[in-house]
């Protein structure tokens, strides 16, 4: 029946059933009825998205077995768009590939106990408006205002702020939950990460974290980066004899023009390829000889598993590398400035489980030819950039955490200020004071006020940078009251949160909490 027929109908039905007071109520009825109808569909309908988005926030897609023992990680969003919950769900899946149990909330329904039974969890926050919490986390917004509740010292937490820096509070309701946690005595994982309007290298970051965290390393990126083609001009060994495993200093200048620029605290994230001779062994295996295919199979991750090599057998060609993930890439703190003429690194050669050499440190110290070409991209850390004023800066870092730290120190002896203090640690100092020629010699110049150095096992006491600050509190106290700034670059497990005890106990928990929002506290961790 035509809509205007249909039209014709209801209203001659209307006027009819109107034209007595029992019709009237009649009509009445039937309103009632179709808005109680309307009413429960919606309520069915809710209910229904409400249990798909549940399905979806528990699923386990792409997981392995969950280690036993292990508790779930809590991971939380506030979502304004929806992104922050897209996000969520693909740190789950990164977390479960690792083996770890995730449990997924929004902000809006985390409660204090959920906050208190968790060691681990992560957060994932919008910013809306002029500085906002999205809509959903508006009410947990208001409890944090108002909150006094009790400790989360147990609890160990990540923080990925989102927002956009055309706006003037940037970021800003993720700083706020992030101060809120430490207030209550949270531990940070790492340093909160700033994502500018969905900047893929700063996602880039967050997965990489995720990566340490679960210990699972090798899910293809989320968003591949766009490499430049640089030549490893120069390697070097700089710890021969040591007990500890081989750290290299590279030297890498590029091959495309314009060069790319950077600063102290920028990272070098490195597209790593697999040894010539490992895809040799892997075609062999499989009975391949086709050369364009050995090129593309440097660049995706080989199993080395007898059964799972023998699940590839007789695919063709492009069915076998839609079966191989991509290598991901490798983040490494960058240990020069452009003016150096050169890129360097300073890389410790790492070992998988099955005793390979790592994806990222085995290319770069043992695969690649010195002369080679290597795919590698700079991207801004903006959370490790220096103050541009001549306030005095205490750095302090174990390994090849001193690459950070050396481009600081170099940027800072360019710009002639010379209130530094240098706080290093390693195995042993006639094995592994990397540049130490250039650190002794900084010192005599002056730009270095002050050096502490800790080598664990030259004494029968093992010996740490956070001992060496803790020895040194009333010097500490006094820089920082001079309005000194700590950069920490190194190891995340030990040393930062090593360093960060020591922090709270000479400077006080609340001293350490302002000075990271005033940005004069700042990690390059991993």
């Amino acid at each position: 029946m035509p809509a205007a027929a249909i039209l014709a109908t209801w209203a001659a039905a209307r006027a009819h059933l109107t034209d007595s007071e029992h019709g009237r109520w009649l009509l009445a009825a039937l309103v009632a009825l179709a808005y109680l109808v309307f009413c429960v569909t919606t309520a069915l309908k809710h209910r229904r998205l409400q249990r798909e988005q549940e399905q979806r926030w528990a699923a386990d897609t792409g997981a392995t077995t969950v280690e036993a023992g292990r508790p779930a990680v809590l991971v939380v969003f506030a979502s304004q768009t929806g992104f922050a919950e897209q996000l969520a769900l693909q740190s789950a899946q990164s977390l479960r590939r690792g083996g770890m149990a995730v449990r997924i909330l929004p902000l809006a329904r985390v409660t204090e106990t959920d906050l208190a039974d968790a060691r681990q969890a992560l957060f994932i926050a919008s910013t809306s408006g002029e500085g906002d919490a999205p809509d959903g986390a508006a009410a947990f917004a208001r409890r944090m205002a108002a909150d006094a509740a009790a400790s989360l010292s147990g609890l160990r937490y990540g923080m990925l702020a989102l927002g956009d820096r055309s706006y003037a509070q940037y970021c800003a309701f993720g700083h706020a939950l992030d101060g809120w946690l430490q207030r209550r005595h949270a531990q940070p994982l790492f340093d909160l990460i700033e994502v500018d309007n969905g900047d893929e290298g700063a996602l880039r970051h967050w997965q990489h974290q995720l990566g340490v965290l679960s210990g699972h390393t090798d899910d293809a990126d989320w968003s591949a980066p766009s490499y430049g083609r640089w030549r490893l001009a120069r390697r070097v060994l700089l710890n021969a004899g040591s007990a500890g495993d081989p750290a290299f200093h590279l030297e890498l200048t590029p091959l495309d023009l314009p060069a790319p620029t950077w600063q102290a605290g920028d990272i070098a994230e490195i597209g790593p390829r697999n040894d010539a001779g490992e895809v040799r062994r892997f075609m062999q295996a499989l009975s391949l000889e086709d050369e364009a295919l050995a090129a593309t199979l440097q660049a995706r991750l080989l199993p080395s598993a007898p059964a799972d090599i023998a699940a590839l057998r007789a695919l063709p060609s492009d069915e076998l590398l839609a079966r191989l993930k991509p290598l991901p890439h490798r983040e490494y703190s960058i240990a020069s400035l452009p003016q150096d003429g050169s890129l360097d690194l300073l890389v410790r050669r790492m070992t998988q489980a099955d005793g390979r050499p790592g994806i990222g440190s085995g290319w770069l110290t043992l695969h690649a030819p010195e002369g080679g070409e290597l795919a590698l991209r700079v991207r801004s850390n903006g959370g490790f950039h220096a103050p541009h004023d001549p306030r005095p800066m205490i750095l302090i870092g174990n390994g090849t955490g001193l690459a950070g730290l050396r481009a600081h120190l170099r940027a800072r002896a360019a710009a002639g200020h010379r209130r530094n203090w240098l706080v290093f640690g390693e195995r042993s100092r006639a094995h592994d004071f990397f540049h130490r020629d250039e650190i002794q010699a900084w010192q005599a110049q002056g730009v270095l006020e002050r050096l502490d150095l800790a080598f664990s096992r030259d004494q029968a006491q093992r010996v740490y940078v956070q001992d060496k600050l803790r020895e040194a509190a009333d010097d500490l106290r006094a820089w920082v009251g001079q309005g000194a700034a700590l950069y920490v670059c190194g190891s995340l497990q030990g040393m930062a949160a090593g360093v960060a005890d020591a922090l709270r106990e000479v400077l006080g928990e609340d001293m350490l909490i302002a000075l990271a929002e005033q940005g004069r506290y700042r990690r390059d961790v991993y």
